[in-house]
């Protein structure tokens, strides 16, 4: 790919606006053949390497072992010297006593000095059950049930450990299918790949029934949400996975759309019905359905609809069939549903700007506000210096949001809301940064939302943290091809995530779940715990 070649220095007196704007706009061109220059380079050392060509592609490293890994070095260590995240009281099993070599005549003994070992045992165990087997006076055969907690539940015949051990590689450690039956034979254990995919998929609906539970707890104990969502390919097809969590609990859900109308649908917690009430009617009055549809559809306020095919049934009889309005009608009675089954009307939903997330009350997340400045590119020293002094105008901004959270008065209030428009109202010599100023200004009341629910969050880390996991996932192990890995996929980063948040260790979870012992809460239950006591 060929370079673009320098661009002659415009003199000052020719700079009209649309020459700026011009300038910037090839800039912003030439970076972008710059970065393909680069990636073509790279693709290029790959197919080389691919078709055993002399030479190894340049591959950069990952970004997931950048700066995190590097500042948290000390802190691993420390964790170390204390036995670990979430360790207990280190129990010793064995206790040696080693005998001192060549002790000189007339020493006195001192005691000892403990050096502890810790060691990890493995080994397979295969037990052999005699089933007693009788035949009745009536001819009927009894056989004798397997002793409870032999085999895992839904385990055929495998023990919980190693159940658990199979889902806790899979879904914790990222290790794929092919590898954990590999490991597992190697320790002498007689099991196939198949057989593998069928203890991670088969059998998980006492699972499924918790992950689903989680949502409708985390909505009932919460004031707000993180949401995010993220692509997901399924069956050869794109799809996308929608992530709603907070500090308690973490959900996610494999869709093919990223509509509002999936947002919606995901809200109502597993409900299936569409409720026509008057917040229902406000919120398509709101995004300007007309007056006529508006107005048939006021006759049926009050009326629940049992699913989708009465929903559209319903829009059927009344006449209403033109895209837009059958769309805000049906993000209403969504909306609808969901107040109807207890989400609260003044719950708040960080997001990006993405437009699905946008109902109820929405707060914009400042990261990606910042994103969006830091992506522009000065070609002159005087467009990059005001580019630097709007950023960190805006970074000290942002720190004073902070403080404002734990500290909100009204005079602090009256004062970050005019520093707001002092900064959107900036103008630059750099055309595009007063754009993207001007679009700050239009956000203004969900990037200040904070100025009046001081326990809004100011971004949206949390969910990008949390659909990073995921992301991970769908790496290592690809798209997914069943419905029942879909939704096992969904189920267990819910359970994990939720686990981790409420503080339960995800392999003790798996392993009371898997021998049906119980004695772990249900996590919902941990959820409303947890928010009762903060």
């Amino acid at each position: 790919m060929a370079k673009l070649p320098p661009i002659a220095e415009v003199p000052d007196s020719e700079r009209t606006p649309l020459v700026e704007c011009l300038l910037e706009l090839i800039a912003a061109l030439r970076e972008d053949n710059h970065r393909l220059v680069q990636e073509v380079d790279v693709l290029k050392e790959e197919v080389a390497r691919l078709k055993k060509h002399k030479g190894k592609p340049k591959i950069r490293p990952s970004a997931l072992e950048g700066k995190k890994n590097k500042g948290n070095k000390s802190k691993r260590g420390k964790n170390k010297r204390k036995g670990g995240d979430g360790a207990t009281e280190r129990v010793v099993d064995e206790t040696v006593k080693v005998p001192a070599p060549d002790v000189p005549t007339g020493s006195r003994f001192k005691g000892y000095t403990d050096f502890v070992v810790q060691e990890l045992v493995i080994k397979t165990r295969t037990t052999c059950y005699k089933l007693e087997k009788w035949r009745t006076p009536d001819g009927r055969i009894l056989t004798a049930p397997v002793p409870s907690g032999a085999v895992a539940v839904q385990g055929g015949h495998f023990g919980p450990t190693l159940v658990s051990w199979v889902l806790y590689q899979y879904h914790h450690a990222q290790v794929t299918e092919p590898l954990i039956a590999e490991q597992l034979r190697e320790w002498g254990i007689e099991i196939s790949t198949g057989q593998v995919h069928r203890l991670i998929v088969d059998g998980k609906e006492p699972f499924h029934r918790e992950k689903d539970e989680i949502l409708r707890a985390g909505l009932q104990v919460s004031d707000y949400i993180h949401t995010d969502d993220t692509g997901a390919r399924h069956r050869g097809k794109n799809g996308v996975t929608t992530h709603i969590g907070n500090d308690l609990f973490a959900w996610f859900q494999s869709t093919e759309s990223k509509s509002r109308i999936n947002f919606l649908e995901l809200l109502r917690a597993g409900y299936s019905d569409y409720v026509l009430n008057g917040e229902a009617l406000e919120y398509m009055l709101a995004q300007k359905l007309p007056k006529q549809p508006l107005a048939k559809l006021a006759e049926a306020e009050g009326h629940v609809f049992a699913d989708k095919e009465a929903w559209q049934q319903v829009l059927r009889d009344k006449g209403i069939d033109n895209e837009r309005h059958v769309r805000i009608a049906t993000e209403g009675a969504l909306l609808g549903s969901a107040l109807h089954h207890g989400l609260k009307p003044d719950m708040g939903i960080i997001s990006d700007d993405a437009g699905q997330f946008n109902v109820l009350v929405h707060a914009l997340c400042w990261i990606h506000v910042e994103r969006n400045l830091a992506k522009l590119m000065g070609f002159n020293d005087e467009q990059r210096a005001a580019l630097e002094g709007v950023r960190s105008t805006l970074w000290k901004l942002y720190r004073d949001l902070k403080v404002y959270k734990q500290q909100p008065t009204s005079e602090a209030k009256q004062q970050l809301s005019a520093r707001f428009d002092a900064l959107c109202a900036t103008k630059t010599c750099f055309v595009t940064l007063n754009r993207a100023l001007r679009r700050m200004k239009h956000n203004k009341a969900e990037l200040l939302l904070v100025l009046e629910r001081p326990e809004l969050p100011l971004h949206n880390n949390l969910s990008a943290g949390d659909i990073r996991e995921y992301v991970k996932k769908r790496k290592v192990s690809g798209p997914t091809r069943s419905e029942a890995g879909r939704r096992c996929r969904d189920t267990f980063a819910s359970l994990k995530k939720t686990a981790r948040k409420l503080g339960v260790s995800f392999w003790h979870y798996l392993l009371d779940r898997t021998r049906g012992d119980g004695q772990l809460p249900a996590l919902p239950e941990l959820i409303q715990a947890r928010a009762g006591s903060a």
